[in-house]
């Protein structure tokens, strides 16, 4: 009886990221069935994985251990009825396979009867043929076999796994998540950066329907929005209502830069990080009843009483409420001297967007170059935090090319390379000669034709990096830019 895994649920078993299993996979070194990774599969391929050393087991030893509060207990764990209907499933598959192995105990018990009625006035070649078959089977049933230890530590490890967390499939673009704690559907694939249809996000709208190809799923939350029975028939659910009880694919759009409509929210200031005197990082909070739908690398138009300003966005769509822009210091620049010197936690803050296409090609796997031109690392942060949520792309290289704002957020972009095994960052001091700087970069990646690349700053530096790289044979559709000059 085969044990099969989804590729995601196999990543986070053996602590690997989801794009390393694919490398695997298109290497013909992890082998799969349908989409999915039997279990003698993945101790063959990681024989190092301790199996012992279970995140998912300590997580909720600290949650019966220590006083979580209340709020952080109800977010970690499932929500009730979806675990109990968890464990009930956990329980059924018990169920069969005791099942099966009592049958399994029934047929050897008739197979030694077998052994005995045919033995009786057999010859002595075929006493001795019976007689050794017997000897096999006893002798390899009471063996245990060498990895049985690690097999069993294994489905413990993933069947906790299964308890805590459900894995999701979206058809037809292909998308898979998982869903974790107390969160929906819609929750889940937010905070994996992936952009599904939604509107109000508390079941009002029904703008987040989706159909419930296979699988089972629970409602969790109440909503007001009435389904018609027809698609109730054809298994259509809200996503912001119902969470996954186990495995399931969903027929859902996954929205692109042009089906995202333009919003109009009023946020509130969560906090004003000022850098140093050229730049500034405004962190502001969306209603809990209209969350900001936009994909890395879009501007939004923010305004503070009579001042206003377009910024990129810095943060990942992945963030729930949260959204951060950074703001330079401009001569004349009534909104950033708002930000610098007025702005307090809790001020309100409207917000209009999300505008512009310098987003992720979601269909490309190729290694990426990531170019930011001074305050352009803003929508280039946005664009790597997407990638990492997404899990996309081979390898990710950022060039960031100072302005006299510096490398403000430097720290953060070393701490992306010691966590991330596929990830670069290059900074470069400010230059006169961005070309030249750019043509170096260039020249440092043979085979650009394998490559994508997206580009942040202003219309001159944009112009000068587009023809460095595409002289060095880059694809010109492979040029992804965003211009600060907004």
């Amino acid at each position: 009886m085969s044990h099969l895994l989804p590729v995601s649920r196999v990543a986070r078993l053996v602590g690997q990221s989801r794009h390393a299993m694919q490398e695997m996979i298109r290497k013909g070194s992890l082998a799969t069935f349908d989409g999915m990774v039997e279990l003698d599969e993945v101790l063959r391929a990681f024989p190092g994985v301790k199996w012992d050393d279970d995140a998912e087991l300590r997580r909720v030893a600290e949650i019966k251990d220590k006083a979580f509060g209340k709020r952080v207990l109800e977010r970690v764990l499932p929500d009730k009825s979806v675990l109990a209907a968890r464990l009930a499933e956990l329980g059924d598959d018990y169920a069969a396979a005791k099942a099966l192995l009592l049958h399994y105990a029934n047929v050897l018990v008739w197979v030694d009867q077998k052994i005995d009625d045919i033995d009786e006035g057999a010859s002595a070649e075929t006493h001795h043929a019976l007689h050794a078959v017997r000897a096999f089977l006893l002798r390899n049933l009471a063996e245990v076999p060498p990895d049985a230890t690690i097999a069993q530590a294994a489905i413990a490890r993933e069947r906790i796994l299964r308890i805590m967390s459900a894995h999701v499939t979206i058809q037809p673009s292909g998308h898979e998540f998982l869903v974790e704690g107390n969160d929906t559907l819609l929750d889940g694939a937010l905070r994996n950066g992936i952009s599904l249809s939604y509107g109000c996000s508390n079941g009002n709208c029904g703008e987040c329907k989706a159909r419930v190809i296979s699988g089972e799923v629970k409602k969790v939350h109440a909503h007001d929005y009435v389904l018609k029975q027809g698609e109730k028939d054809a298994g259509v659910v809200l996503m912001c209502a119902y969470a996954p009880v186990n495995d399931v694919v969903i027929e859902a759009g996954v929205a692109g830069a042009r089906d995202i409509p333009i919003q109009q929210l009023t946020a509130k200031v969560k906090a004003v990080e000022v850098f140093n005197p050229e730049i500034a990082a405004l962190h502001v909070l969306a209603p809990r009843s209209q969350r900001l739908r936009y994909l890395g690398g879009q501007t939004i138009r923010l305004t503070v009483g009579a001042a206003s300003g377009r910024y990129a966005i810095a943060s990942c769509p992945c963030e729930d409420r949260h959204i951060e822009v950074h703001v330079p210091r401009h001569s004349g620049d009534a909104f950033a001297d708002v930000v610098f010197d007025e702005l307090k936690p809790n001020v309100p803050v409207e917000i209009e967007g999300p505008f512009g296409e310098f987003v992720l090609d979601e269909e490309s796997r190729r290694p990426t170059i990531f170019l930011a031109f001074g305050a352009g690392f803003a929508p280039i942060k946005s664009l790597i935090q997407h990638a990492m949520s997404l899990e996309l792309v081979e390898s990710m290289d950022l060039h960031w090319l100072a302005d006299g704002a510096g490398h403000y957020q430097d720290n953060l972009c070393r701490a992306w390379t010691d966590a991330i095994d596929n990830f670069t960052y290059v900074p470069h001091a400010p230059s006169n000669d961005v070309a030249a700087v750019v043509t170096d970069i260039a020249r440092g990646y043979p085979g650009l034709q394998r490559f994508d690349v997206y580009a942040a700053g202003n219309g001159e530096e944009l112009d000068a990096a587009r023809t460095c790289f595409l002289d060095q044979g880059l694809p010109a559709e492979r040029w992804f830019a965003g211009s600060t000059d907004i």
